[in-house]
């Protein structure tokens, strides 16, 4: 009997151990989730913030860019970028030139945090399924990897955010000379919802899609390589000893990756803000000059109409700015991701 007493007692000790040492274990499986779950906070915030602060950087060079999209031919009002910025300050002032600003960064923040984040796990899972097919457990990333990343990530952040950027150019494109339906982005999401439907938030949204692959991902994939061949090459002194770029560099990257990103996607760019003016009953006053609204039958119709009635020179409207803006606002956006993840204690670089 106290042979049995003293096996049960065993058994129970035993059977406690087991417990307390699975309980250890699973209490270190889970405690890298609260760091890593800490990570991506701080990744998306970057993210956000960089997004925020570059294109508020440009809001009045964004602006113009639209206006010069979709204005009448037949009525010019904006003749370049600098008699346009003073044609927008002269008429509507200094909130003009911001008009439409918080509207962007409240689609550009969430679109931004999305699209670095999405950046930096789509770079991880195409570079394991690369070193899963190619069976090199030490490839490194190159352009086209890189490439595939950045256009997934264009995608992914670009339909979450969508319907705010399509509200955003009609709110935009309203002038003291045209009838102001809109009071925000809610009250323009609401109007549009309420009279056009839900697919009519969503319109422009192929082109955006093809324009994004190229744009975005030429954006990442240039800025990445770029970064890597000077660490590589250590011109001019340009690297750190700990094999670093400094900001100045990394803003030249950043520009060099805008220029060859916008150049490439600008026309299905037009488009898409053509096709995004669709169902306005005052879009023909913006575009026209008349009080007719403007019909696409889709994005090959917007493309053959625009150029049948403008010309091949309409799809390039507003490049002039687009360019002067959308340099420094990749590369501030670039810098200042990088930055604020090194405040906040996160990895630097973009990718691993």
């Amino acid at each position: 009997m106290a042979s049995e007493d003293v096996n049960t007692g065993e058994s129970a000790v035993s059977t406690i151990v087991n417990f307390a040492e699975e309980a250890k274990l699973a209490k270190e499986e889970i405690k890298p989730l609260k760091p890593q779950f800490y990570s991506i906070c701080k990744s998306l915030i970057a993210g956000g913030v960089a997004g925020g602060v570059s294109r508020t950087a440009v809001a009045p060079l964004e602006r113009l860019k639209i206006l010069l999209q979709v204005q009448n031919p037949h009525s010019i009002r904006y003749n370049g970028t600098i008699q346009g910025l003073k044609y927008i300050w002269r008429t509507e002032g200094f909130k003009g030139l911001f008009k439409g600003n918080g509207t962007n960064c409240a689609r550009i923040i969430p679109n931004s945090a999305v699209k670095f984040f999405s950046y930096e796990q789509a770079s991880k899972g195409i570079l394991y399924l690369y070193r899963q097919q190619t069976g090199n457990e030490d490839a490194q990333h190159n352009p086209v990897l890189r490439l595939g990343a950045g256009a997934c990530a264009g995608i992914i952040a670009m339909s979450a955010t969508y319907p705010m950027d399509m509200v955003r150019g009609r709110i935009t494109v309203q002038t003291e000379k045209s009838p102001y339906q809109y009071r925000g982005m809610f009250h323009a999401l609401s109007t549009v919802l309420r009279e056009e439907g839900f697919r009519a938030l969503y319109r422009g949204w192929l082109p955006s899609v093809i324009g994004v692959v190229p744009y975005v991902g030429l954006n990442f994939a240039v800025y990445e390589s770029l970064k890597d061949v000077i660490v590589a090459s250590k011109p001019l002194g340009l690297v750190n000893e700990n094999d670093e770029l400094g900001v100045v560099t990394r803003l030249a990257c950043g520009a060099a990756a805008g220029t060859v990103g916008q150049t490439v996607a600008y026309p299905l760019d037009v488009i898409r803000r053509r096709m995004q003016m669709v169902g306005w009953a005052n879009a023909g006053s913006v575009i026209r000059g008349d009080g007719k609204g403007v019909e696409y039958d889709g994005m090959v119709d917007a493309f053959r109409k625009t150029v049948k009635l403008e010309g091949y020179r309409a799809l390039y409207k507003g490049l002039v700015p687009n360019s002067v803006k959308v340099v420094p606002s990749i590369a501030i956006a670039f810098v200042t991701y990088e930055q604020v993840k090194e405040l906040l204690g996160v990895e630097i670089r973009i990718s691993d």
